[in-house]
């Protein structure tokens, strides 16, 4: 089943939507389990102008033994950035990859399924970044835990769905991902270390070390090649099998459980994997046999007054539903919704004057917004209900200026104009946790620059994650102009 396809406008490289079915026979990495930490920053947005059928079988045991038996712990993975248009615009972390390990850079994207990073085949991939960090190609025969992943293992079939024609041994197993906006990555598939950071007590971690099968990238085009937004790699955190989550989870190393907590008033924040006990969250399931993020959203109430909308408008089908993605920045409504949101919200100050700064709604305020304007709760099933206030679906832009986050879906995309996809501003400042053991979503207000509770299932007992900010100590400045955001929506294929 195709994922449905998200408007086009997006912070960049995050709704990447792979329905790839994985058989993890051989991947399996013995142990207790652990909670992993990873080092994460923000990178800046887009800018503007200036063996096939039993594979499958004997993944689904191995699957299950290392469940009946295994006891998971907790990872901390460090934030920097501030989720806002004008400054950063994705997250990214550092990991550690190969033996002996080397550090790579790469975005984190809730939404795609793969980690891939770029390869010492590459000849065109970026060597620096104007992020202010080293880039680093990986060289699989320099690590002597590194290893070609062929077109006739298990994985491959399975990510593929079946034999791949013209394979034949010792051939490699390649992918090809393009994006939305034209870029692209190339390469093959390897089976390496991957080095992690396990939560061991209040603020501490320590080592791990997990197997994992990923991309080396030995083509990159659009804007992943561009020197100056450049990373190692993107890091998918999406629910499918081949990504670093559920292979981590296969071996038995994290649940897979996982939660962010977005900082917009001091940059940074908490993410992390692993059973959050501290703060408790309400919960909305999860849709079945979609490839993203996707909940049930009922209704919307914009000042206490619950909006007038068509009883299906919210129906989740191939081309309607509700997304929940922190890899975008803005929010996108169906154009009904829209509309009728902005009617809502601006009731009381119909003396606005509005003008375009590249594709954004703006006006000038001279007050306090969240005095000035009402909150709009969303509400989901199971009544779960996410607050979105004033100051988090507007965004500042100098000189009293404010912006919308919100975008009418109709103008950004045809196929994605009925789908409401819900990104950083609205769920900034919330702890959301994605507890993906049982199918369900969850969120609370919170301080985003204190910390959480996870719980160590080998010991029992809980440990704090503390918030990060990793970009504060960067060695680069982030210039606060108005960016136009380019949603992406990703597509693999056997190259």
């Amino acid at each position: 089943m195709a994922p449905p396809p998200p408007p086009p406008r997006r912070a960049a490289l995050l709704l990447a939507g792979l329905l790839l079915l994985l058989a993890l026979a051989g991947s399996a990495f013995p142990g207790a389990t652990a909670t992993g930490v990873f080092q994460v920053r923000r990178k800046f947005p887009v800018g503007v102008g200036g063996g096939a059928a039993g594979a499958n079988i004997s993944a689904l045991r191995a699957h299950d033994g290392t469940r009946h038996g295994r006891l998971l712990a907790a990872a901390d993975l460090p934030l920097g950035g501030l989720g806002l248009p004008t400054d950063t615009g994705l997250y990214y972390t550092e990991v550690k990859l190969g033996t002996p390990p080397k550090r790579y850079y790469v975005q984190v994207d809730t939404g795609s399924d793969i980690l891939w990073v770029n390869c010492i085949t590459c000849e065109q991939c970026p060597r620096k970044s104007g992020l202010g960090l080293d880039l680093t190609l990986y060289d699989p025969k320099a690590s002597s835990t590194g290893s070609t992943v062929m077109c006739d293992q298990g994985f491959c079939a399975a990510t593929f769905g079946g034999r791949l024609p013209k394979c034949s041994a010792n051939v490699p197993c390649e992918y090809s991902v393009t994006y939305g906006d034209g870029s692209s990555t190339v390469g093959s598939f390897v089976n390496d270390a991957l080095q992690f950071d396990q939560v061991t007590g209040d603020g501490q971690t320590q080592p791990a070390n997990a197997s994992v099968i990923f991309g080396c990238g030995a083509q990159q085009g659009g804007d992943l090649g561009s020197s100056s937004q450049a990373l190692d790699g993107i890091l998918g955190f999406g629910e499918a099998n081949t990504s670093m989550l559920s292979q981590l989870a296969t071996a038995g190393k994290v649940k897979k459980i996982f939660a962010h907590c977005l900082d917009t008033v001091k940059g940074g924040g908490i993410f992390a994997i692993g059973d959050v006990v501290q703060p408790k969250v309400k919960t909305t399931p999860l849709v079945a046999d979609k490839p993203h993020y996707n909940v049930n959203l009922k209704t919307i109430d914009v000042g206490g007054t619950t909006l007038e909308l068509p009883t299906d408008i919210f129906k989740p089908d191939d081309k309607k539903g509700t997304i929940i993605d922190s890899g975008t920045t803005l929010t996108y409504l169906p154009e009904l919704v829209f509309k009728k949101v902005m009617l809502a919200v601006f009731n009381k100050h119909q003396d606005i004057t509005f003008h375009d700064v590249q594709d954004f709604l703006c006006f000038q305020y001279p007050g306090s917004v969240d005095d000035g304007f009402p909150t709009i709760t969303f509400h989901f099933e199971d009544d779960l209900a996410l607050h979105v206030y004033p100051h988090e679906y507007f965004f500042p832009n100098g000189n009293d200026v404010y912006c919308v986050g919100f975008q009418n879906g109709a103008l950004q995309s045809k196929d994605g104009k009925d789908i409401v996809l819900m990104g950083d501003l609205v769920l900034s400042n919330k702890l959301v946790v994605y507890d993906l053991e049982n199918r369900v979503i969850g969120w609370t207000d919170y301080n985003c620059s204190s910390s959480i509770k996870i719980k160590d299932d080998k010991t029992g007992t809980t440990s704090t994650v503390n918030s990060h900010d990793l970009s504060s100590g960067s060695k680069f400045h982030w210039h606060m102009s108005l960016v136009l955001l380019v949603t992406m929506h990703s597509d693999i294929s056997q190259e």
